[in-house]
């Protein structure tokens, strides 16, 4: 998620609709009915920090990692007005490096279709298991194929808040199922001035739930649910795809 400089000011009046209590709901009670009830928990790909300071008053211990620096400085934030004990690296997914060992991961809201290859997926899979415990559980989302292709597309969406007008338009090639992004950010000022546009582009790629199972595989995650984002099984045609994993052993396959 690089280069969110300016779409991280934003970020939270856009995403207003990701209902993260019943997120954060849905993920503990995961993480507990497959034995992850305490400890240490990576927030992977945190954004602007609200799930990561929710899964601390829940009494994890977490680890929020972003690659943007712009969208860790608005978490930051959010942690020094709630005092909550967070830490909060700037990291890209597939060059993880924690300090330690961690009991559980998360990773929500499509972060990983924003990796650009095969190579980068796989790597960020292996870099979450080698920090992982054994038993430890990870849970992360990702848009399906068929949300690419049938959803997002080539479309064109707006979305209005108070803070910012938002102009979101789609380039879809079915080659590697990308969509690229462009978003055209116009900030209200007053009546006289009216607004100050700024633009964020970027890409996001999908793969078949089958090939991701494939590469948990390789780096000893086990798949033990895969789900639609609703919590009842994937279907054909699910947006998201929710996957959780549990760890088993230490050592890798090559």
């Amino acid at each position: 998620m690089a280069g969110y400089e300016q779409l991280a000011f934003y970020y939270d009046a856009l995403t207003q609709n990701a209902a993260y209590e019943t997120r954060c709901d849905r993920i503990c009670s995961l993480l507990a009915a497959h034995g992850a009830g305490e400890g240490i928990l990576l927030d992977l790909a945190c954004g602007t920090g609200t799930l990561s300071l929710m899964l601390a008053r829940r009494g994890w211990d977490v680890i929020g990692v972003d690659a943007s620096e712009e969208m860790l400085s608005q978490a930051q934030e959010k942690k020094m007005n709630t005092g909550a004990d967070v830490i909060f690296l700037c990291q890209r997914m597939e060059a993880l490096d924690l300090f330690g060992t961690i009991d559980a991961a998360v990773c929500t809201l499509d972060s990983f279709n924003h990796l650009e290859s095969d190579d980068a997926f796989r790597e960020a899979l292996r870099r979450v298991a080698l920090f992982m415990n054994d038993g430890g559980v990870f849970i992360f989302d990702v848009n399906t194929p068929y949300k690419h292709a049938q959803v997002l597309g080539s479309n064109t969406f707006v979305y209005d808040t108070d803070e910012v007008f938002c102009v979101w338009q789609n380039a879809y090639s079915a080659k590697d199922c990308r969509v690229d992004i462009t978003l055209d950010l116009f900030e209200p000022v007053d009546e006289e001035d009216g607004y100050v546009r700024s633009s964020e582009q970027f890409s996001e790629r999908a793969w078949p739930p089958d090939t991701i199972k494939t590469w948990l595989e390789a780096v000893r995650f086990e798949v033990v649910a895969l789900l639609d984002e609703d919590g009842g099984p994937l279907r054909d045609d699910s947006e998201r795809a929710v996957f959780v994993c549990k760890k088993h052993g230490t050592q890798f396959q090559n």
